[in-house]
């Protein structure tokens, strides 16, 4: 494989392979599939701060998806182990969800965000009214 030739720490020199896949140029990526994909966030966000909810408390706490979506990504978050459903076979049948202990570990990352956004928003957002107040933007790397 060929490499390209990179200033490291320190400024010595640290050879890079010319390509790399995703997974290795951003180690990060498949938390970020699977934590921040649309949905989830707000299922796990709102299941730690409510605790244990039902199908209907959960989607009318979340507020704006669907039923459809909200059971796909209940799936995947149990599938992956984030979220706990728990079917009691009662008349009628009920099921509730519950954010796992392994879900629950995002929290400081999402209170981090938290902190983060109430922090620098509003900078994004002064910085996107410059920009779109300005049309295209000057110099070589236009849009």
């Amino acid at each position: 494989m060929d490499s390209v030739t990179s200033v490291g720490p320190g400024g010595s020199a640290v050879a890079l392979p010319e390509r790399v896949g995703a997974e290795q140029a951003c180690p990060i990526a498949p938390v970020l599939d699977i934590v921040f994909s649309r949905w989830t966030t707000p299922i796990l966000w709102t299941l730690n701060a409510y605790g244990v909810q039902r199908f209907v408390e959960l989607h009318r706490n979340i507020g704006t998806i669907t039923a459809k979506v909200l059971t796909q990504r209940l799936r995947q978050l149990e599938r992956d182990g984030l979220v706990l459903r728990t079917y009691y076979p009662e008349v009628p049948p009920r099921v509730e969800y519950e954010i796992s202990d392994l879900g629950r570990s995002l929290a400081p990352l999402f209170a981090s965000l938290a902190e983060w956004s109430s922090v620098h928003l509003p900078k994004v957002e002064q910085a996107r009214q410059v920009f779109d107040g300005r049309g295209e933007p000057a110099g070589p790397h236009g849009r």
